[in-house]
């Protein structure tokens, strides 16, 4: 077991959760590699009680973020890269979102993870999606977060390849202030190099078709699991209508919008947004 260094960026939990938070990080975080088919990945686990797996965004893989920390204040957090992302090593029988949601239903059963709750933030929200389409008798909740995913005619997802890093941060945040606090102005080589790795890693999931499965929404019906579907009020990646859409398709989906808020909510808002996900899955 190690302590992390939950710093980010150079800018200290306490920091980001300037508005009322968690300021205390105490919770001790498991640092360890999972084997699964084909490879292995990394995974974060902190925390006691229900498991929870939380699937993380397109970047942001490998980092124990202030929301994990709120989230273990209540259940057991199991937080692994998917293959390419963070810290692990691309997997090249893993090809598309598909072949995610079957590597974490193998994890389920290999961690002997009982009635699990899964958590999945955009990019990570598909991938809960997916599994949860595939493999419904597995979970117990599930929590889509600004998930991407769906094809919504009229209401595309931003091209987010075509924006740079400071472009993209920019757009994930409805208070650019908020962006200033988290990510650097100049970052150095070594932030950059893992956005780009992230970078590609996202693209070789969702470059084409972007951002979406096509044949997802008419699959929804089989999430069996009590489902919320969160939002940031102010999302101007993925619009709001993917989430009323999800909420709409998924039976016992429920809807929450977070106002003041953009796509990446989990870390614009964090009291808020786990604040929601808490009361959902004690409830």
């Amino acid at each position: 077991m190690t302590r992390l260094d939950r710093r980010l960026e150079g800018v200290t939990p306490a920091t980001i959760l300037r508005d009322g938070g968690v300021e205390d990080m105490t919770a001790d975080v498991i640092d360890r590699t999972a084997a699964v088919p084909g490879g292995s990945i990394s995974i974060l686990e902190g925390g006691a009680g229900r498991p929870l797996l939380v699937l993380h965004p397109a970047g942001g893989a490998g980092a124990w973020m202030p929301y994990h920390e709120m989230l273990a204040q209540h259940f057991r957090v199991i937080a692994p890269d998917s293959p390419g992302f963070g810290r692990s090593a691309q997997i090249e029988s893993v090809e598309g979102v598909d072949d995610l949601a079957f590597l974490y239903a193998d994890l389920i059963a290999k961690m002997g993870l009982q009635d699990p709750m899964v958590l999945g933030f955009s990019f990570g929200g598909w991938v809960a999606a997916e599994l949860a389409v595939l493999a419904p008798e597995l979970i117990s909740r599930l929590v889509l977060v600004d998930a991407i995913g769906l094809r919504v005619p009229g209401a595309p997802i931003a091209d987010q390849f075509a924006m740079g890093p400071q472009e993209k941060i920019a757009a994930l945040f409805h208070d650019p202030a908020a962006a200033a606090d988290l990510f650097p102005e100049n970052p150095d080589l070594d932030t950059l190099t893992a956005f780009y790795r992230d970078e590609t890693a996202f693209a070789r999931y969702a470059w084409s078709p972007f951002c979406c499965n096509p044949k997802l929404a008419k699959r929804l019906y089989r999430i069996s699991a009590p489902t919320l579907v969160l939002w940031g009020g102010d999302d101007r990646l993925v619009p709001l209508s993917h989430g009323e859409k999800y909420a709409a398709m998924i039976p016992d989906a429920e809807l929450q919008v977070i106002p003041d808020a953009g796509h990446a909510v989990l870390m614009e808002r964090p009291k808020e947004a786990v604040q929601a996900i808490v009361r959902f899955l004690e409830r």
